[in-house]
């Protein structure tokens, strides 16, 4: 995404301004305009990383980031993987199907959010917050994204480990050819 129009419309806008107060205001607009296409360009950044953190969070468990190459912002556009649906055990009764309709009216309430509070201890709030700021997003997108992975995991299978003791706990030993 280009800046430099955004910027240079903002200088033109500063330049029209200033012309209305005369001579003095013109001068002091053209001798602004260079700090303010640097302070112009940095809260551009702050609202698109803004913009793309609230979008992350309507897309849990995907993700939108806004990276700097060659000072142009890109987007980068992480889809939720999806799993794909189960064929229908033609042995099983209809009454144990899972409903096709039913996953494709959840998706369609994805605008949709809810106020939750959520009590926490203070060591695994911190821990929370340590690691969104590692993932680089705010502790709401990163919690957001842990419950949508946790739900959507396969019933039986069990959270990858994370911690020491986990993997401890998860060893396994034996023979490879």
């Amino acid at each position: 995404m280009d800046l430099n129009r955004y910027a240079d419309e903002l200088q033109r806008q500063l330049a029209t301004a200033a012309a209305a107060g005369g001579d003095d205001a013109r001068e002091l607009a053209a001798r602004l305009t260079a700090p303010l296409d640097a302070a112009a360009r940095l809260v551009l950044l702050s609202a698109l990383s803004d913009a793309a953190g609230e979008i992350s969070a309507e897309l849990a468990p995907g993700s939108v980031d806004v990276r700097l190459r060659g000072g142009s912002p890109e987007f980068v556009v992480t889809a939720p993987a999806t799993a794909p649906a189960p064929a229908p055990d033609a042995a099983a009764p209809a009454s144990t199907q899972a409903p096709a309709a039913a996953s494709v009216a959840v998706e369609g309430e994805a605008g949709a959010t809810t106020r939750t509070t959520l009590r926490l201890p203070d060591h695994l709030k911190a821990q929370a917050e340590l690691a969104a700021a590692r993932d680089g997003v705010s502790v709401n997108t990163w919690l957001v994204r842990a419950v949508a992975a946790a739900v959507e995991r396969p019933p039986g299978r069990p959270a990858t480990p994370t911690s020491p003791e986990q993997r401890a706990n998860s060893r396994v030993t034996g023979w490879v050819r």
